[in-house]
């Protein structure tokens, strides 16, 4: 297969739009005489006139060569084998070419069969990812009409849909992604076989798939990447407590708080948010809604050692079976949303001394309460009067206590 080649004149990337790390690899790569291109998701973001957040490369290098020529390299990963090159902090992700099969719909579990740059577009999941940039002729490479798609703005599948999505489920969620984020028109044929397929999702990996709902969550696409996964039953399938209260009026409390992160907490001059308070902003409401329910009939409101127990058992339940969370992710989320009820008690008390706890993830409870606050001007009271409270350093907290193993 011939590919179409586009000139830059033609597609418009500049090399200092790159990263100067990544050019530096791909040029060591051509000089010790292997093929290397920048490909998929930068590309793609290149031509979209977004800011890449990796830069990827695909080379002919076997991944034990790209190890000899890049000594702070090391190579990870079983099931897909790659090269990741440190430069300090950052990470540059190199991959060899591969191919394999592309016309079955078994699941794949080994994906590390070396091939050419024609066969390594083939097998993957949409043609907008499937575009090569090199960088010595400044050339954009289509083997499967990737760039016309960019221009019209079409989300289609590289090969037959319905064994894309068997073959690899997360590609599904890969495809409701890049609609939130990029507004794409999905092809009639992809949104048929995504209804078809949607039920295998349950054969991913859990990992994986938890992996991209915390990318989506720092996206700023959060809000219309869940109600498209609520619309599309996905999420139903993932986390069917969440899933069923997103379809209810009360659901779109929890679209209030993704909408608030996506425009006011993820602007370039703020921060990152933490991922547990992510998530909390995902199970806030429905925690609230679940403690008004459960302890209705009492006349006297929850302690917060009650509120503490029903955290962790709403965690628990709203993740499994599917869902594994990593412990130190659990244990923040559960502490952010008890402490909420510390903060804003559930009964108004007399006027107290506010003191700061000595709980490390408290300042994750006290970011989450800026984020309420944003949702209800009221709160804004409550958080300048603890921000004024002066919280121990870090390295003065006391440790978690471990548990032993019996």
């Amino acid at each position: 297969m011939n590919p179409k080649i586009y000139s830059e004149g033609e597609h418009g990337i500049s090399l200092e739009d790159i990263d100067p790390d990544a050019l530096f690899v791909m040029e060591r790569l051509r000089s010790k005489g292997f093929t290397a291109y920048l490909v998929g998701g930068s590309v793609r973001d290149l031509l979209l006139k977004e800011r890449p957040k990796d830069f990827d490369i695909s080379t002919s290098a076997l991944p034990e060569e790209i190890r000899q020529v890049f000594r702070n390299s090391i190579l990870i990963g079983r099931r897909f084998r790659l090269a990741h090159i440190r430069f300090g902090k950052k990470v540059i992700e190199v991959a060899t070419f591969r191919s394999g099969a592309t016309e079955s719909d078994a699941l794949i579990l080994r994906d590390n069969e070396w091939g050419t740059p024609e066969q390594d577009v083939l097998r993957r999941d949409f043609t907008i990812n499937g575009l090569f940039f090199d960088p010595a002729e400044k050339t954009v490479i289509d083997y499967v009409g990737g760039y016309p798609d960019i221009q019209k703005k079409v989300l289609r599948t590289i090969g037959q849909a319905y064994l894309r999505f068997k073959q690899d489920p997360v590609r599904m969620i890969r495809l409701i992604k890049f609609q939130a984020r990029f507004g794409l028109n999905v092809d009639p044929e992809a949104s048929l076989a995504l209804v078809d397929c949607r039920s295998e999702i349950i054969k991913s990996s859990q990992a994986r798939i938890l992996e991209e709902l915390l990318r989506m969550l720092e996206s700023r696409a959060a809000e219309p990447f869940f109600r498209l996964m609520t619309k599309q039953g996905v999420l139903q399938l993932l986390l069917p407590g969440l899933g069923a209260f997103l379809e209810t009026d009360e659901g779109e409390d929890v679209y209030s708080f993704l909408r608030e992160i996506d425009t006011t907490f993820h602007a370039p001059e703020v921060a990152p948010l933490d991922r547990s308070i992510l998530l909390s902003c995902l199970l806030f409401p429905l925690f609230e809604t679940h403690l008004k329910v459960h302890f209705l009939d009492r006349d006297k409101k929850p302690h917060l050692g009650e509120i503490f127990h029903e955290a962790r058992a709403s965690v628990d339940e709203l993740f499994r079976p599917f869902f594994l969370l990593p412990r130190r992710l659990k244990v923040s989320l559960v502490s952010i949303l008890t402490t909420q009820f510390r903060l804003t008690p559930l009964e108004k008390k007399k006027q107290i001394r506010l003191r700061a706890p000595s709980d490390p993830d408290f300042p994750f409870a006290l970011k989450f309460l800026e984020v309420r606050a944003c949702l209800e001007p009221g709160l804004q009271q409550t958080v300048e009067a603890w921000k004024e409270i002066k919280l121990p350093p870090p390295e003065s907290r006391p440790p978690r206590r471990r548990r032993r193993r019996r």
